[in-house]
């Protein structure tokens, strides 16, 4: 029987991160709009194995506006929102490391895109979003993971390599109801169109067709605590995926997870994903992630924050098992607007 032989990679990561948001002066009147502007910029190297040696850059923009309604005095409760984002580079991932679960969140190509176009209605207990929407702002995302480079810390990859999903770099349309029923619960559902059109060159040319399908998911969150006084946040979701396109093996398929987050101490929080989802539609279909971040070592680098976390990627396959992918990383905070994460990432498998 043919094996295949493990494949170890060591990337190399530097980040940095410049935001931008308009600030309003407390003596004036409150405006109504708001601005954001970001970049991103990842350097990579591939120090061994994987598809081939070398380095690369790639970059991401994101600009963002923002209209308050009630600021407006129009009505309350309403928000618009639209962002438009551009990505640039190399692609490490596609052409230098061979992995699935993608090493650098942002690699995309070149793509300019309107990435964001929503409406957001608060009524009382319920908060209603209705327009173009990234999936991934709401459902199937840690916010400790967050601190992590690798794509798998955001949607698990049982999601993100089965089904096609409104995410980074494409979404969808969608709409999306959030009931809080506490200040330490609520519940989210979210109906978004089935299959995000790559082939849409700028994200405008919103068609809705019957082949596309649909994508159902919805989150319960629990915001109680295992130990009192820390924060927590526990999350357990499921989502369901129609497509009636003749060119594919299946129609229909769907998966369950849970995340959790639980502050041990002020500074230091520990973080888990758990995703399956069937194997007679699924090759990918278990993943399992364990990270801890530690923030603030000092008075002076009080805003700084480093992370070490494994995401496990199953694999129903004769000879690989598995992908495993180690990171360690450290986010300096160089001031509000501006940090440097060297980031180290070891890879099994890719």
């Amino acid at each position: 029987m043919r094996t295949r032989k493990t494949i170890y990679i060591l990337s190399l990561f530097s980040l940095m991160t410049s935001t931008i948001t308009a600030q309003q002066d407390s003596t004036k009147k409150t405006s109504a709009f708001t601005y954001e502007a970001s970049y991103v910029g990842d350097v990579v190297n591939n120090l061994s194995g994987g598809i081939q040696k070398g380095s690369n850059y790639m970059g991401m923009v994101h600009v963002g506006l923002g209209f308050d309604t009630e600021k407006a005095k129009w009505w309350k409760g309403g928000e618009f929102y639209a962002n438009f984002m551009n990505t640039h580079g190399d692609e490490a991932s596609a052409n230098l490391i061979g992995d699935m679960q993608v090493a650098s969140n942002i690699e995309a190509g070149n793509l300019s895109v309107l990435y964001e176009l929503w409406y957001k209605q608060m009524l009382g207990k319920l908060n209603i979003t209705l327009g173009l929407q990234d999936m991934n702002t709401n459902y199937a995302v840690c916010e400790n993971g967050g601190l992590f480079l690798n794509s798998s810390f955001g949607v698990h990859t049982v999601m993100s390599n089965n089904i096609p999903l409104p995410i980074f770099p494409i979404t969808a349309l969608g709409i999306d109801v959030m009931w809080k029923f506490s200040d330490y619960s609520d519940w989210r559902i979210a109906l978004f169109d089935g299959t995000p059109n790559s082939r849409n060159p700028y994200n405008t040319n919103w068609i809705i067709g019957k082949e596309d399908g649909y994508l159902l998911v919805s989150e319960y969150h629990l915001h109680k605590s295992l130990l009192k006084g820390q924060a927590a946040c526990y999350k357990l979701g499921g989502y369901y995926h129609q497509h009636n396109a003749t060119n594919i093996n299946y129609h229909e398929n769907c998966g369950v997870y849970l995340i959790a987050s639980q502050n041990l101490t002020t500074k230091l929080a520990v973080f888990s994903q758990v995703g399956f989802s069937p194997k007679s539609s699924n090759n990918h279909n278990h993943f399992y992630s364990l990270g801890v971040n530690y923030n603030g070592f000092c008075k002076k680098r009080a805003n700084d924050a480093m992370g070490l976390a494994v995401a496990y990627f199953g694999i129903d396959d004769a000879l690989i098992k598995h992908e495993t992918a180690i990171e360690l990383t450290y986010k300096f905070q160089l001031n509000e607007h501006l940090y440097i994460q060297p980031d180290i990432q070891y890879i099994i498998n890719p």
